[in-house]
């Protein structure tokens, strides 16, 4: 057997036995690598090989942007910021049937456009809205499923450490560019939502409610300005070339933290704890970094990502065929596999394929990122769809049907995404990022 076409089967094999075997995600990366480094090469190299690469694999400025925006998250939550924009999309989804559940959706997305953290907006959120929709006699299983869906969003809209990670592992990709390019696609996950909920509410006759006083309405958008031009601060400062990434999520963490001792909801005995649940899912992805830096390593001496290419562009040479084949690849990986991994690990390998097709990067990662967290809402694995069950304290099986019509309009995006580039390159265009 051709020594590289070993060392693909060697990776990919022993890393899904592990996967299946109940592995943790990045011993499986790791271990897997070296035994596919081990199938080429002697034990003391693979092993050289593989320390440099857990070195190397966290070795970055900009890699530091993930954990500080996972801590502004935690200070919007604790702060009351999270609660200021609920109460803001009360107010704008007042009017439409089913207000909640559409506040809920809206929130979600104005939550990921602040921490781009979907856990944490889902738990935020459904946290809040859950126990009035239930006296108000909302489907509690319907809820959850709105919950669930619409929390995704804040992964393609910015700041989204998804999108770093792929900029970090596809060569180099803007990041400015991939922000901007984020925005209409998560508006498009918003409305991919939004429609068979308004279908369900109309069904079912949820009523709508009275548009608040002026007074009220006006608190409302006085309440919420602040954490939307901490958006605007953000995203423009990196756009506008005044800081990066890291730089940015440094900026998040302060003047979030300022936001909330404003509000007077925070204060400085309250910041070891939002560091200490910072650390959770910042060591996680750190490990999971790390191991991909071995399977850098490995994917590299093997020359495996351009064995990959070949063998897809070997199956058809028409663009859609390609595009359509690699997407339901990527829909059937996030089934069981999370965003994280997946993008370090499938980014490397795919963007040969599509630097072969001639496909902007920047529409590549917003196209990857927007499909595999479809994942996150996929059952049997989609780890929101646990996180919302257990806000809405239902079994997880009462999730699975409401939620299918959500999936369903949310593949239907990600086609227009695919085949459509202008969706996602129209804005980075608008400013100089793209050609």
């Amino acid at each position: 057997m051709d020594p590289a076409v070993l060392s693909a089967v060697v990776l990919f094999g022993s890393f899904f036995i592990m996967l299946f075997l109940g592995f943790p995600v990045a011993f499986g990366i790791g271990l897997a690598s070296v035994f596919a480094m081990v199938s080429f090469a002697d034990w003391e190299l693979a092993l050289n090989a593989a320390a440099q690469g857990l070195a190397t694999g966290v070795d970055g400025f900009t890699f530091l942007a993930i954990p500080l925006f996972v801590i502004a998250g935690g200070i919007m939550n604790r702060g009351s910021i999270a609660l200021r924009l609920i109460n803001l999309t009360k107010v704008i989804a007042a009017p439409l049937p089913g207000a909640l559940a559409h506040a809920n959706i809206i929130a979600n997305t104005l939550f990921g456009a602040l921490a781009g953290i979907a856990s944490a907006a889902a738990m935020a959120v459904g946290g809040t809205i859950n126990p009035h929709a239930k006296k108000e006699g909302y489907h509690t299983n319907f809820m959850a499923a709105v919950n669930a869906a619409s929390a995704p969003s804040g992964l393609v809209i910015p700041p989204s450490a998804s999108l770093i990670l792929f900029s970090l592992y596809s060569g180099g990709t803007s990041i400015a560019a991939l922000f901007v390019a984020g925005y209409l696609p998560g508006i498009l996950w918003c409305m991919s939502v939004m429609i068979p909920a308004l279908y369900f509410t109309i069904k079912h006759k949820y009523p709508t409610q009275k548009l608040p006083a002026t007074k009220r309405i006006l608190m409302a958008f006085w309440e919420a300005t602040p954490p939307l031009l901490l958006i605007i601060a953000i995203i423009g400062g990196i756009v506008g070339g005044l800081f990066t990434a890291t730089e940015a999520a440094g900026m998040a963490v302060l003047f979030s933290f300022l936001l909330s001792l404003i509000y007077r909801e925070l204060s400085v005995k309250d910041l070891p704890a939002i560091f200490i649940d910072a650390i959770i899912p910042t060591s996680i992805c750190v490990f999971l970094v790390a191991a991909s830096g071995i399977m850098g390593w490995a994917l590299s001496f093997a020359s495996i990502p351009s064995m990959i290419s070949d063998f897809i562009l070997s199956i058809s040479d028409n663009k859609i065929v390609l595009l359509i084949l690699i997407n339901v690849m990527l829909l059937i990986i996030g089934t069981f596999l999370d965003l994280t991994p997946a993008v370090i690990i499938f980014t490397p390998i795919l963007m040969p394929v599509f630097n072969m097709l001639g496909i902007d990067p920047v529409h590549v990662g917003i196209m990857m990122v927007f499909n595999l967290s479809i994942g996150l809402i996929t059952p049997p694995v989609g780890t929101l769809l646990f996180v919302s069950c257990s806000i809405a304290d239902i079994p997880f099986q009462n999730i699975i049907k409401p939620i299918l019509p959500m999936i369903g309009m949310l593949i239907l995006s990600l086609a227009l995404i695919t085949f459509v580039p202008e969706i996602t390159l129209t804005v980075p265009r608008l400013f100089g990022l793209v050609q």
